[in-house]
């Protein structure tokens, strides 16, 4: 478990709090919920930690899977089980939707060097990468966006898949337990510079 500084403790329990309040429509007070999200996720839509994902933009089905998943240890974040455990299925799905429909912001990073496309494309065209993920890895529905996402938790996810410590899809398990570590930082520096 990652320690939070003082600050960042207090910030975090008023958040549990502040969730934890039942509210009359949970697509109302989506946005209040989903500003105390910037804490980790920033305010901008840029997370303030590289291992943080991107949330802003990302496809509505796959955020519910998420939070659901949290909410039923089945993905394991300290943190995001704290925070999920306060959180009915409707807000949930309200929180999904309303960041789904954010801008995906800009994280300024780079395409790779035309070697490591090259390569990336030859692994992701093997896996059939695309058909899930579709044309430019935008995803759809409960297939997450991944054009774009942060280099760094692109890589700790698919690292944390293959050794089995994010464990809330078992296929995707399978398929990274056959990626070396430069397979996976070939498509993390690939995806990442879409």
């Amino acid at each position: 478990m990652r320690f939070l500084c003082s600050g960042c403790y207090a910030l975090f329990l008023a958040l549990l709090i502040f969730i934890g309040q039942s509210s009359p429509s949970a697509a109302q007070n989506a946005p209040e919920k989903a500003a105390l999200c910037a804490s980790c996720h920033g305010q901008d839509g840029v997370p303030l930690d590289p291992t943080i994902p991107v949330i802003w933009g990302q496809n509505e089905g796959y955020l519910y899977i998420q939070l659901r998943d949290f909410a039923r240890g089945a993905r394991k974040n300290d943190q995001m089980a704290a925070v999920v455990q306060q959180l009915s299925k409707e807000d949930m799905q309200a929180l999904a939707a309303y960041f789904s429909k954010q801008p995906w912001p800009n994280l300024g990073q780079k395409a790779p060097p035309s070697d490591i496309v090259k390569k990336a494309e030859a692994i992701a065209n093997s896996a059939q990468c695309p058909q899930c993920h579709l044309g430019g890895y935008l995803g759809a529905g409960v297939q997450p966006r991944l054009a774009g996402q942060s280099q760094t938790y692109l890589r700790k996810t698919m690292t944390d898949f293959r050794s089995g410590a994010r464990a809330n899809n078992d296929w995707m398990t399978a398929l990274l337990k056959t990626y070396s570590d430069a397979d996976i930082a070939a498509l993390a520096a690939y995806l990442a510079g879409f």
